[in-house]
């Protein structure tokens, strides 16, 4: 699917949200917010390599509480990003996948990580020399 980049279809309201089409919130605006957070970006990535138990997820992101990972999860799953698969067993056992659409949204994520890490020299001098040139 193509993003559209007519700029003219988007304004910004006096409160600073952006509308589409007279959209009260741009809805791919709230879909990038979610892939793009903070945890979204790791679990995604994450769940590229395989399924995941709740608590080994956690533990394989580290320092996300358990209140942030499942809001998280829950946001990935009504976007149709992540499936959800609940086994009716005792103890109880929950496991995290990426859907196909959730697997493409990962890919393009993982990109770009790896990009920000392959450059993470280039934005260290940039940063570098804009301290300097504004101190």
């Amino acid at each position: 699917m193509a993003v559209s980049t007519d700029v003219s279809a988007v304004s910004r309201t006096a409160a600073g949200k952006y509308n589409v089409d007279g959209e009260a919130l741009c809805p791919y605006r709230l879909v990038l917010e979610h892939v793009t957070s903070r945890w979204g970006v790791l679990v995604l990535i994450e769940l590229l390599e395989r399924s995941y138990r709740f608590s080994e997820l956690r533990r394989a992101i580290g320092r996300v509480s358990e209140k942030m990972l499942t809001q998280t999860l829950q946001t990935l799953e009504r976007d149709g990003l992540v499936h959800r698969d609940a086994k009716p067993v005792i103890p109880p056992r929950v496991d995290y996948s990426l859907t196909e659409l959730g697997r493409e949204a990962a890919e393009q994520v993982r990109a770009l990580a790896m990009w920000t890490h392959e450059r993470m020299d280039d934005v260290t001098k940039a940063r570098q020399a804009y301290d300097e040139a504004h101190s």
